[in-house]
């Protein structure tokens, strides 16, 4: 055996130990190995896992190596589940993705689980000669940043990348992936993913803890929003906790889930500042405005009043222009109203914006323009605001939490008090708007690390509470009313006995634990 191999002989040596004290005492551990200089004093003050002492390296081996085992105990373990997640890009893709990322960070374990996703071929990979183009696909296993392990299952999307309801048909899969990362909590978000509200019943069959997040707002008066509610009554009676975006989403979710409001927690969105800082010197030099919209364009962000604003802007200020960033089915209908009105030199279409390169097409910009019919909490507008720029909102949902009355004109979703208010702010705001003072005020309000110590008082919250019986979780669905909570009933019946037969057929002593084995340079 060479000296240089020992220390990670005596990890793996370690596993079986760790694995077992995970089962019984339900004690999660990882081991982190890292690449310092160390002398074997520390290495043996470090090294805590059972029966760990009879294979400590003596102090002249470790003394001439560079690395030393840390085994460290992680407060929770939590998998995201949702149909939402990147390549796609939006508002509840970024709240997970920069959630999970200080939750890691503050040494929890923390993964995705989302469906696969097909992604635009690439430059390096686009087809030569008679070979067609082709699409590739986000499947399997892939790291991020931090990292984040991110389960893109082999689950076939329906429209706008909602997963088809498989009902029982995930639950082999999703059950592997749990036992096999070790979760402790099972946090589901948006009540559009299918995957979503089936993770938060799959996690009560389990024995897991659950907490679901509401990004959305839905009204009562519509046959789709009537659906939507019943079902998430039925799937919210598994949850141990819910969080609301802002506290108009948690006032709605309330009334249309008819759920207990204690606890029904509210934790804002937030915006990294580091990311969004404000350039001047990026701006029109020849004393022209620029007016940024950065959304999907779709239907509820408004893409039908911004089809009427931007004619009347441009015959209304000869030196204001328009970027628009975003894709979406109603893009077609802002480019046939720049052919219509003849504004092809006064409105630049991006496309489809990375997020990565959202902070450069704001600061380019003046004033920032959303037009959401239906909001719960807008990351956009803090990501504008942190780059300087003034906003010009729809007056919807959770919007008015957002930002102060003095950075922000708020307006009726109606083109006429839009283009209103975006002319006071074309004629009033330009000049007495400090970037740099926006900038400050966005990094002293909202911040990244607030919601995830917030989040993790909810995960303690959940801890605690006791495991509930067949019969509670019974009882719970029951009450989701006389016709859907019978049927819920016999759904949760069936599901449970096709639960048990799946634990017989595939044991959890026969999956493979993941060991959390992290190598830092």
């Amino acid at each position: 055996m060479s000296p240089a191999s020992y220390p990670f002989n005596v990890v793996f040596s370690l596993l079986p130990a760790i694995m077992r004290s995970r089962r019984t005492e339900r004690k999660r551990t990882y081991i982190l190995v890292q690449h310092v200089r160390k002398s074997a004093a520390n290495f043996s003050l470090l090294l805590d896992a059972p029966h760990s002492t009879s294979h400590t390296p003596s102090t002249s081996l470790l003394a001439h190596h560079q690395y030393y085992v840390v085994i460290h105990v992680m407060p929770h373990r939590v998998a995201f589940v949702c149909d939402f997640f990147y390549p796609r890009l939006g508002g509840v893709e970024n709240h997970i993705y920069s959630l999970a990322q200080l939750l890691i960070r503050h040494g929890h374990k923390v993964i995705v689980i989302t469906h696969a996703y097909s992604c635009p071929t690439s430059p390096d990979t686009e087809p030569t000669g008679r070979w067609p183009t082709r699409r590739t696909k986000r499947t399997g296993v892939r790291y991020m940043p931090g990292p984040l392990k991110v389960y893109y299952c082999p689950i076939l999307p329906m429209v706008d990348e909602d997963s088809l309801p498989a009902f029982t048909a995930s639950y082999p899969l999703m059950r592997h992936i749990l036992i096999r990362e070790g979760i402790d909590i099972v946090h589901s978000h948006q009540a559009t993913s299918t995957l979503a509200n089936e993770a938060l019943v799959y996690a009560s069959e389990l024995g897991l803890k659950s907490v679901y997040t509401d990004h959305s707002l839905f009204g009562f008066d519509d046959i789709a929003s009537l659906i939507l509610n019943r079902v998430l009554k039925v799937t919210l009676s598994a949850a141990d906790a819910i969080i609301c975006v802002s506290h108009t989403c948690r006032d709605n979710l309330i009334v249309r889930a008819a759920i207990d409001p204690l606890m029904v927690h509210a934790i804002p969105n937030a915006v990294d500042p580091s990311k969004f800082t404000p350039d001047p010197t990026k701006r029109p030099k020849d004393g022209r405005i620029k007016v940024v919209v950065v959304s999907r364009l779709v239907y509820r962000k408004g893409v039908d009043l911004l089809v009427g604003i931007v004619p009347q802007i441009c015959s209304k200020f000869t030196n204001v222009d328009f970027t628009i960033g975003g894709d979406g089915g109603k893009r077609l209908d802002l480019e046939e109203m720049v052919e219509r009105e003849r504004l092809q030199d006064r409105v630049e279409f991006l496309g489809s914006v990375p997020h990565a390169e959202v902070r450069d097409v704001l600061v380019r910009g003046h004033v920032f323009l959303n037009c959401s019919l239906t909001e719960s909490f807008c990351i956009a507008l803090l990501e504008a605001a942190a780059c300087g720029l003034f906003v010009v909102s729809t007056d919807v949902g959770g919007v008015p939490e957002v930002l102060p009355e003095d950075m922000v004109y708020l307006s009726e979703p109606s083109v006429s008090h839009l283009v209103q208010n975006l002319t006071r702010a074309i004629k009033g705001k330009i000049d007495s708007v400090d970037p740099h003072e926006f900038h400050r005020r966005v990094q002293r309000m909202y911040s990244w690390d607030r919601v995830a110590a917030e989040t993790e008082k909810v995960y303690d919250g959940v801890m605690i509470r006791p495991r509930l019986t067949f019969l509670e979780r019974l009882a719970r669905f029951k009450s989701a009313g006389s016709v859907a909570g019978s049927v819920a009933c016999i759904l949760l019946c069936t599901f449970h006995f096709y639960a048990n037969g799946i634990a017989w057929w595939q044991p959890e002593h026969t999956i493979d634990i993941v060991p959390d084995l992290v190598v830092l340079n």
